[in-house]
């Protein structure tokens, strides 16, 4: 699938960044947008997903990335598919037709996070409950409402896992890996938001941002949106976390997660797994930050979680510059899996899941909704 041309691209105009945005239309026309992640930091520029094709690339190529935030994308990518077979006049049969095949097709455009999938299904049981004769511009007005309201809950979990984050988030420095904040959400953040939330309490650190290899999601994205919020960040290549944890400056990891079977194993973006068994080798505490979307509870453990094989190019030439001899291959796992057993505690909007058990995950995932 070819990328999208440059001259979609528009400089965004927002004094805080966020990860996508619907535009509305006259005549059912709106579109997604999203803040292409793949110019940051040197360009923050948006460009317009007006098909669902469109959405599945930004997906595919990281433009828009994150579990939650890929999430609300696919949400909205059905009621750019709706806005589809509005302009194509379709209409009875054919309409479900079209709708049943973009939603596949934005369900396994990335296959690791739950949240994708997730969103897409929410929508189409809300397609389930219109009457058979319901019209393109029907089925648009309410995969519409669904995806706004999946944005909204984001925002809202996002703020509350924040503030349970922070209360728990201990002294001293801290270690996150890979982007979790509001490039990667609906709102503030996961594993940042407890970050930024306990800053804004008026606690003081430093953290420290994992390059996160091949593609710097850390380095270019994290980096830039603790800059953005004045919060003292240094980044440092993924292979040094070993000897800063052996210094005891750092006080916690928190990292975030792409999904989280039933007994609390959870996969996060490769190198999590090796976070944690340095933090445990050296006594510091590794939390995991999530909403209850995340949650897989169909898989027993974390060995049934799909693990996303990426592009060789990313490891022989990431960021476009060839970084390996030709001929070389390269092994592109884009997740792994961290055990339980090394999670301190699992952040939600609706508490601390600690210990992190099979018990403890469903009783916490059964009590309620977000505060």
């Amino acid at each position: 699938m070819p990328p999208m041309p440059e001259s979609t691209a528009r400089i965004a105009a927002e004094s805080e960044p966020c990860a996508l945005r619907w535009i509305d239309a006259p005549a059912g026309h709106g579109h997604l947008d999203v803040l292409d992640q793949t110019l940051l930091p040197g360009r923050v520029a948006w460009r317009d997903c007006r098909d669902v094709p469109a959405v599945v690339e930004a997906i595919r190529s990281l433009r828009v990335r994150g579990a939650p935030a890929i999430g609300i994308a696919g949400a909205y990518g059905m009621a750019v598919a709706a806005g589809e077979a509005l302009a194509e006049g379709l209409a009875g049969v054919a309409i479900r037709d079209h709708l049943a095949a973009r939603a596949e097709a934005l369900a396994t455009a990335r296959p690791t996070a739950v949240n994708l999938r997730w969103a897409v299904e929410r929508c189409t049981a809300a397609l389930a409950r219109l009457p058979a004769g319901a019209t393109a511009r029907d089925c648009r007005t309410r995969l519409l409402t669904v995806a706004r309201e999946i944005h909204d809950e984001d925002r809202r979990l996002c703020a509350a896992l924040g503030r349970h984050g922070a209360a728990i988030l201990p002294a001293g420095d801290v270690l996150t890996h890979c982007n979790t904040g509001c490039l990667a959400t609906g709102g503030a953040g996961t594993a940042l938001a407890v970050i930024t939330s306990a800053w804004d309490l008026g606690r003081r650190f430093t953290v420290f941002a994992d390059e996160t290899r091949p593609l710097l999601q850390g380095a270019r994205l994290t980096a830039w949106e603790l800059v953005q919020r004045g919060i003292p960040v240094t980044v440092l290549v993924d292979a040094a976390a070993g000897h800063l944890l052996s210094t005891g400056r750092i006080g916690a990891c928190i990292v975030g997660a792409a999904r989280i079977a039933a007994h609390g194993a959870t996969a996060n973006k490769l190198g999590t797994y090796a976070l944690a068994l340095l933090a445990a080798a050296h006594g510091v505490p590794f939390y995991v930050a999530a909403p209850s979307s995340t949650f897989d509870l169909s898989l027993a453990d974390g060995s049934g979680i799909p693990i996303e094989e990426r592009s060789a190019a990313e490891v022989l030439a990431p960021l476009g510059v060839r970084a390996a001899p030709a001929g070389a291959a390269a092994y592109n796992p884009a997740f792994d899996v961290t055990p339980a057993r090394l999670i301190r505690g699992i952040v939600t909007e609706r508490g601390v899941i600690t210990p992190v058990t099979r018990q403890t995950v469903a009783a916490t995932l059964g009590a309620g909704s977000a505060s």
